[in-house]
């Protein structure tokens, strides 16, 4: 039971939802990506991602320095400093800028921070979800709003949501919270809901 509640025990892990919730938008906000839609399950979680390489290209070293010194902090140091060091050494830059326009490493920062967290609190070790992630790609509009759909219906055809308003830990619950917030935005060209 990663996220949800287990009926042996009656302990719930739900507030685990939130937790990769949080750290999807902190992701998106820090790697050269779109996240377009997201819903985090009990046991596994849908996310469509678009990756932006030629926006991390455009990346100061400076910035690209400051996005990783954020995804990896250290306490021993100060994060500006550290920032300025990097940012010092141009082929540490090349590979620094491409891991944070690559999906791999995306994937990779997310399932390692949930997995040192739900670690800590089971006192045990080993990966949080079961394994390595699997990506199919996106081609065009449709292909995306396709998998939209899947994505966002995904818990009310699983019975854990009546529907999607009421489906906590998903993108669509998002933008119908700001479309009732906003209404003149329904007319609006579609954007991602974090990220670039």
């Amino acid at each position: 039971f990663l996220c949800g509640e287990d009926r042996h025990s009656g302990q719930s892990f739900e507030h685990r939802r939130q937790w990769v919730e949080d750290r999807l938008h902190f992701l998106a906000e820090t790697f050269s990506v779109s996240i377009w839609s997201y819903a985090v399950m009990s046991n596994h979680l849908h996310v469509i991602v678009q990756v932006l390489p030629d926006v991390a290209s455009q990346w100061s070293d400076h910035e690209v320095a400051e996005r990783w010194v954020r995804l990896f902090p250290r306490e021993d140091m100060n994060p500006e400093l550290r920032a300025e060091m990097l940012a010092m050494h141009a082929e540490r830059m090349a590979l620094l800028r491409s891991r944070l326009a690559d999906l791999s490493w995306f994937m990779r920062c997310l399932s390692e921070s949930i997995a040192r967290r739900a670690n800590k609190e089971d006192s045990c070790t080993g990966r949080f979800w079961e394994g390595r992630f699997k990506s199919q790609a996106l081609l065009d509009d449709s292909a995306v709003l396709a998998a939209m759909a899947y994505v966002d219906l995904n818990p009310v055809r699983a019975g854990i949501a009546g529907n999607v308003e009421t489906s906590d830990h998903t993108s669509v619950q998002a933008r119908v919270t700001a479309l009732r917030d906003a209404p003149e935005k329904a007319n609006e060209p579609l954007r991602p809901i974090v990220g670039l």
